[in-house]
């Protein structure tokens, strides 16, 4: 018989049933295994499919202070046609804006099959109040974000009131209606692998499409054993209850190498079903010059130079 799930204190009765067992996290093998799996030798041809791979599932990002219209509708240019001179080069899969901007993603993207997400909630902090925050989400979607990244409250998280993070999520993800809503745990700020694995299956039992793992902000970001954490959390969940639930690796990732590396780990985590960007996306703004600078070598034997290829 299946032992019932040890919660850790602050977790309301409801939560329990929407809940593997949350256990701890042997912080030793997992960084063995997320070592070993970064080793993996990959032929050619694969890699070229996954390089390929790695731009259909990129959210290509700006979240500066000085972004303007200018910079979003080129940045949405690019995300449909990375490559002007190769249209065999598919689009990403979203660009990624704060919420004022999400106008001028929303006209320049019409048609194109790429999505438009918006960052809210107190973005990057999540320090605001809870009604604060579903009335962000609100406006994003009503400015046409169909995908919403919102953050969690580290501070309650860490405090220990789950209960209260639970609740933002089940509030946002119902003001998001029917957007996508990926929830950010900005795990440089949490310590512990096992407070990762707890944040996740929170999130996820919250009602989270996604679960991402940092803003991009805090350093360190999307390690591979933070992914690989988070990863087997999302395994967890879909073997006991059968629910899909995606991941967003975000944060420090700007070479093409180590995106093979995380498309490694989540092809041998979860397999290839979450291989597409239904299920899986990178968070990224430089990483993209480099993979197609990466497949142009492919191509012609010769890396291009950079300069070739717009900067983000």
């Amino acid at each position: 018989m299946a032992q019932a799930p040890v919660l850790p204190a602050g977790f309301e009765l409801p939560l329990e049933p929407r809940l593997p067992r949350i256990g701890s996290v042997d912080a030793v093998a997992l960084e063995e295994r997320a070592g070993s799996l970064a080793k993996r030798s990959i032929k050619r041809d694969a890699k070229v499919f996954a390089l390929r791979l790695a731009i259909r599932t990129t959210d290509l990002t700006t979240l500066e202070g000085a972004d303007t219209p200018g910079k979003v509708a080129a940045l949405c240019s690019k995300a449909m046609r990375p490559d002007p001179t190769d249209p065999s080069i598919p689009s990403c899969a979203a660009i990624c804006v704060y919420p004022n901007l999400v106008p001028t993603a929303r006209e320049r993207l019409e048609g194109s099959g790429v999505h438009v997400a918006a960052v809210a909630t107190g973005f990057p902090s999540g320090q605001y109040p809870t009604s604060i925050k579903v009335a962000d989400v609100r406006s994003a979607v009503e400015l046409g974000a169909d995908e919403i990244d919102m953050v969690i409250d580290r501070g309650a998280f860490l405090s220990g009131r789950y209960a209260k993070v639970y609740d933002e999520v089940v509030r946002v993800k119902e003001a998001c209606g029917e957007a996508h809503l990926k929830v950010i745990l900005e795990t440089g700020e949490l310590g512990t692998y096992d407070n990762v694995r707890r944040a996740t299956l929170l999130a996820i039992a919250g009602g989270a499409d996604f679960v991402k793992t940092s803003t991009g902000k805090i350093s360190p970001a999307a390690t591979l054993p933070i992914a690989l954490c988070m990863l087997e959390a999302v395994r967890d969940v879909y073997f006991e209850t059968g629910r899909r639930v995606g991941f967003k690796a975000a944060g420090g990732i700007r070479q093409a190498k180590q995106a093979v590396q995380h498309l490694v780990v989540v092809h041998e985590t979860l397999g290839p079903e979450w291989l597409t960007p239904e299920l899986y996306r990178l968070g990224a703004s430089s990483l993209l010059n480099d993979i197609l600078m990466q497949l142009r070598k492919e191509k012609t034997g010769a890396y291009q130079s950079p300069d070739y290829f717009t900067l983000d």
